[in-house]
């Protein structure tokens, strides 16, 4: 079963992301130039219908895009990094 990352509910705070990211941040250069709307669709027919859901194809995409460009060499590293960094 293909999982599906849902933006999360806003809180009681007003943050804005896009605010505490540098807009020349190499992440932001990379996102500029990729497109990826159409790995769902793609990858569908490959995912059962039973099961536990799955990470969603994207965002595991641009979690290893992550770490080629970032030098992480470790999926659970990454993962650690990924939890504590805003900009990834």
């Amino acid at each position: 079963m293909m999982g599906t990352q849902a933006a999360p509910a806003q809180l009681f705070y007003d943050f804005s992301l896009d605010e505490h990211v540098p807009a020349d941040h190499l992440l932001r250069r990379i996102d500029n130039h990729l497109d990826l709307d159409g790995v769902r669709a793609q990858l569908k027919p490959y995912y059962s219908s039973t099961g536990r859901p799955s990470i969603d194809p994207e965002l595991m995409m641009r979690m290893l895009i992550i770490g080629y460009s970032m030098g992480i060499r470790s999926e659970r590293r990454l993962c650690e990094e990924v939890h504590l960094n805003l900009a990834y």
